[in-house]
């Protein structure tokens, strides 16, 4: 059974106890969105919170955004600073049950907030729904593995043994540009879905 459930991240918004929450985009992420050049690109933000991510994909012109969490509450918070973003565009659910193709998906906290049982599924869920030559594009923490989170760490040789078999791994090292909090404990990584996958 999976504590982290839909109710249990209904709770930590309602009483506002989001301590992964910065309040704007990370550095890193938002330094990759500043060299995409084709604004068609269809994007996926899942586990999303409050995704300032969103937000600023939304203001440099990308509308083929989808943003998906299982908890209402952030959904909500994104509608009230994003008023026109369309509501068919605000997935309320379970990010195992998407049914659709990204050609770009963006990690941001959320593989290291499900419980490492569920890393397997996570891995083959995405190269299920990233088309064929799409990305998987974001940070993943690097400290050990603890069993006390959400946040769950994690290393480097452990998310190479799970991505390599399904995506080309194009880039996976020390973040240089993290936030302070979160200074050498990112890694920003670049997969590109494997062309049999």
């Amino acid at each position: 059974m999976n504590k982290f459930d839909k109710a249990f991240w209904e709770e930590l918004y309602k009483t506002n106890d989001t301590g992964w929450n910065i309040g704007y985009i990370s550095t890193p992420i938002k330094e990759y969105i500043d060299q995409l050049h084709s604004k068609e690109l269809k994007i996926l933000i899942p586990g999303a919170g409050n995704s300032y991510e969103a937000e600023y994909l939304w203001k440099k012109g990308f509308k083929n955004l989808f943003v998906l969490d299982i908890a209402e509450q952030p959904l909500l918070n994104l509608k009230n600073r994003i008023p026109d973003f369309p509501d068919n565009q605000l997935l309320l659910q379970d990010f195992f049950q998407v049914n659709d193709k990204f050609d770009l998906i963006i990690e941001q906290t959320f593989f290291c907030a499900l419980n490492p049982s569920m890393r397997e599924d996570y891995v083959t869920k995405m190269s299920e729904i990233i088309d064929q030559k799409g990305k998987l594009i974001g940070l993943l923490f690097d400290f050990p593995l603890d069993t006390k989170g959400p946040p769950f760490g994690g290393s480097k040789d452990d998310y190479l043994k799970r991505f390599a078999p399904y995506f080309k791994i194009n880039t996976l090292e020390r973040s240089y540009n993290s936030i302070k909090p979160r200074e050498d404990k990112e890694l920003f990584f670049i997969f590109e879905k494997n062309y049999h996958n």
